[in-house]
Parts: structure tokens; C-alpha cells; sequence
């Protein structure tokens, strides 16, 4: 698709947002969308297959700051969602120079040259240069980034994995090799335009030009569309990817692959995919950057009179000193036990200690209890609120 039939184009009705949408905003919508009409979920259904190639579409460019930018620009300057507006009004427009927004293509009946190459204002979409309109008909143009997810335990996220991925998506045809034609057929240039894919009106005293539309700005016709992309030059295909999840991924990063995307249009580069990586937790671990936690259960007397404890690791066990007198919910730190990233960073083990509290007592353990208690009756455990109690 050439760039100016993206003025024409309404990306953020394709996605459901406003044009003030956020970045989070067009994110959730986009992947909710392709959710619903990814073709995997949707096997013989061409109008979720259209609709997925829309929202993916409209997420490479409104996902792009400064692609999105620049859509914004071309739509409020020739009119958003369909249709171009004179820039300018009744002479009101003399900021504008006319020669540079509608490029050299002359126009006839003696009216004056100057008008014709809305390319030149709407090749920017993808940081392009000026150049003559019949070139910008056919520019190259890159192809869509695509994201999807995969599911990891929480081992593979600190070791890191290699995972074999499926995907179901748009791709260069296969059958006419991206040209569009049926095999044994080629596009051929539109009469219409000449090729360019402009042809140029007159209005009142003004001349100015617009897409083609007998080509649709593409300026070539295919009179035999492959039957396998019904002549877009893209179909959508299952393939497997090898996605090596790095150690120490987190949940909810973003892996990307480059030029795993979708298909660049006239030999332009295709597109990054993203892999979207979700993290199931652990029974006993958690993460807190490097380090790995975890919360361990004690008895009373242990924390009181000290002991040694074992310790489970992702990597077997190790022994744990407590010191006399430590208090429930002190943390002790377990030195290389935690995260260890490629580029050689390492996390510790946190190990917090819980004092356990027994739900029951036998009469025997009861007594003993209570003696302790007598024991320890001038003991304050809390001499700053006793104080505070007492000043008042």
C-alpha cells in the first residue's frame, strides 16, 4: 500500500480508540483485537484474517511515535477517515507553499504548473525523502511490526530457555511471490495514471492531483490475482521460530526478533516481531530484581537459642545459620544463590524467617510454655508503647 492511501485510512477506528488515545490505550486495544481474530483462533474465518491484518496494521504506524506523528499531520492537514481538504481555504492559506505540497506534475488547459505529488507530504510516514510522484506510487514501504506471547515457567525465566514458537501470520505469498498476479501473469502499468498512480482534477482555478482509482494509487492492475492472496502480494502462513529466552527475563518483557515481522512491500525490509513473555510463579520462590525470596517457617526456640537450618535453592540446598536471639521476619542473605545473567551480574537468595505459631498444644508443651512465661514476667517486649502508655 502506497503512503498516500493511508490518508484514507482510519487506524484508530480500526483499533477503537480516540485520536488521543495513549500508548497503553492503543497497546491494549491492539492486542486485545488480535486476540480475537488471530487466525489460530479463527481457522477458515476470512473476515477475522482481514481484520487481523488491519489491526496490526494500524498498530505498527500508532504504535510508532514518530510514524503516528506524522499520520496525525497528513490526516489533519487533507482530512481524516476518507476524502482530501484544500489546504489553505478561500486564499486564506498563505503559509503554504502550494508547489511544495502537491510536487512538479503539471497541470493542462493552461492552467498553472506545480500541482501533483501528494507524496512528497505523505512519504514522511516512514522518514522517506522527496521524490517525483510517479516514484512515490510504488515506494517501498517496511512492514508491520507484530507481537504475540508465550508462557514460561518460573525456572526457564531465571535459566533462561529455548522455545520452538508457532505463528500464524501475514507473510510474502508464496504462490506469486508478492507480486499480486496469478502465476504465469504480471501486474501491468494502469492506462489511467501511466504508472504513477496520480491523476490530477481540476477545481475552479486550481488544479490538483489525487490517487488513482482504477489502480488505488498502486499504478499497476492485476487483471489475474494469485488465488492465494486474492492479489495483495501477502497471505498468512503457519511457521515455527526458535525464541531463546535470555536468564533473568522478566514477566511482561518484551523479546524482539528483528525482521520476524510482517513483509516489507517493494523489497522494503519486513517488520520485528515481538515475543511478549509471561512468567507462571513459583510455589516457593519470588523474585525481587536478582535475588530470588523466600519465606521460611520457624519454631519459637529456634529463633530464641539459635540453630542451623536447610534451605532449598533452584539448585539443590544449602545450610542457613540463625543467630541466638533473631527476630521473626529478619532476612538473611544467601551470597550467588539468586539471578545470574549473561552479562555476569548475580542476585542473592533472601531467605526471610517466619516465626511458625502452632495451632494446638499438648498439656506437656502448655506447662512448659507457661513457665517460660513466669519466668520471663519482668520482661517488657515493647518498652517504647508501655512508655507512651504510661505518659499519657
Amino acid at each position: 500500500m502506497s503512503a498516500r492511501e493511508w490518508v484514507g485510512k482510519d487506524f484508530y477506528r480500526e483499533l477503537g480508540v480516540s485520536s488521543d488515545a495513549t500508548a497503553d490505550e492503543i497497546k491494549k486495544a491492539y492486542r486485545k483485537l488480535a486476540k480475537e481474530n488471530h487466525p489460530d483462533a479463527n481457522a477458515g474465518n476470512a473476515q477475522a484474517e482481514q481484520k487481523f491484518k488491519a489491526v496490526s496494521e494500524a498498530y505498527g504506524v500508532l504504535s510508532d511515535a514518530s510514524k503516528r506523528k506524522e499520520y496525525d499531520e497528513a490526516r489533519r492537514l487533507f482530512g481524516g477517515g476518507g476524502g482530501f481538504n484544500f489546504p489553505g481555504g478561500s486564499g486564506g492559506g498563505g503559509s503554504f507553499d502550494m508547489g511544495d505540497i502537491f510536487g512538479q506534475a503539471g497541470a493542462g488547459g493552461g492552467q498553472q504548473a506545480g500541482f501533483g505529488g501528494l507524496g512528497d507530504i505523505l512519504g514522511g510516514l516512514f522518514g522517506r525523502g522527496r521524490t517525483t510522484a510517479g516514484a512515490t506510487a510504488n515506494r517501498p514501504q517496511r512492514g508491520a511490526d507484530v507481537e504475540t506471547d508465550v508462557r514460561i515457567d518460573f525456572v526457564e525465566a531465571v535459566k533462561g530457555a529455548t522455545l520452538p514458537l508457532r505463528l500464524s501470520s501475514p507473510a510474502t505469498c508464496s504462490t506469486c511471490g508478492g507480486n499480486g498476479a496469478k502465476p504465469g501473469t504480471s501486474p501491468r502499468t494502469c492506462p489511467t495514471c501511466s504508472g504513477s498512480g496520480l491523476v490530477s482534477r481540476s477545481q475552479g482555478a486550481f488544479a490538483f492531483s489525487e490517487p488513482c482509482r482504477d489502480c488505488r494509487g498502486r499504478g499497476q492492475i492485476i487483471d489475474d490475482p494469485c488465488p492465494e492472496c486474492g492479489g495483495e502480494g501477502v497471505s498468512t502462513r503457519t511457521r515455527t521460530l526458535t525464541v531463546r529466552i535470555p536468564p533473568g527475563v522478566d514477566d511482561d518483557q518484551r523479546i524482539r526478533l528483528a525482521g520476524q515481522g510482517e513483509p516489507g512491500r517493494g523489497g522494503a525490509q519486513a517488520g520485528d516481531l515481538y515475543v511478549r513473555v509471561h512468567v507462571a510463579p513459583h510455589a516457593l520462590f519470588g523474585r525481587k530484581a536478582l535475588d530470588l525470596t523466600i519465606t521460611v517457617p520457624v519454631d519459637f526456640t529456634e529463633l530464641a537459642l539459635g540453630t542451623t537450618i536447610t534451605v532449598p535453592t533452584l539448585e539443590g540446598k544449602v545450610s542457613l545459620k540463625v543467630p541466638p536471639g533473631t527476630s521473626s521476619g529478619r532476612v538473611l542473605r544467601v551470597r550467588g544463590k539468586g539471578i545470574a545473567k549473561r552479562d555476569g551480574s548475580q542476585g542473592d537468595l533472601l531467605v526471610t524467617l517466619q516465626a511458625a505459631i502452632p495451632a494446638k498444644m499438648d498439656d506437656k508443651a502448655r506447662e512448659a510454655l507457661q513457665a517460660y512465661a513466669e519466668s520471663m514476667a519482668g520482661h517488657d517486649p515493647r518498652p517504647e508503647i508501655t512508655e507512651l502508655l504510661e505518659g499519657r
